[in-house]
């Protein structure tokens, strides 16, 4: 139940940061750069949030055998992805598939691979020291 509790509570965390990022980029940032530009200036702030909110699940979990902190991971990602489609449905109007398809080759890309580190972040840390 703990790894369950600490998937939602990074989750949160990270979800919260990048909607407010979000909002930061489509509302300011992309009208003067662009779109694919504002994505990629907004990446580093959401590796550096990933980061923080791995820590501290990291640091407020009992456990450190791997396998729970993979499983937190993935949960989080698979909360993480539901709330992209409900975002992406009920505010941008998006079938479920669209909301979850970057169609932009490089912001794309990039952002698929932090979905993986999102999803490794919490292990990594018992890997390396951050």
């Amino acid at each position: 139940m703990q790894v369950f509790k600490l998937a939602v509570i990074y989750f949160a965390i990270v979800f919260g940061a990048g909607f407010v990022l979000g909002f930061i980029r489509v509302l300011l940032v992309a009208p003067h750069v662009g779109t694919r530009m504002a994505e990629l200036l907004e990446m580093p702030l959401m590796l550096i949030a990933i980061g923080l909110a791995a820590r501290w699940v990291r640091q407020h979990a009992d456990f450190t055998n791997s396998w729970s902190l993979l499983s937190l991971g993935l949960i989080a990602l698979g909360l993480l992805l539901l709330a992209e489609i409900a975002v992406g449905v009920g505010l941008r109007g998006l079938s479920p598939t669209e909301s979850l398809i970057n169609p932009d080759p490089v912001s794309g890309t990039i952002y698929y691979i932090m979905l993986g580190v999102f999803a490794l972040m919490p292990w990594l840390l018992t890997r390396v020291r951050l």
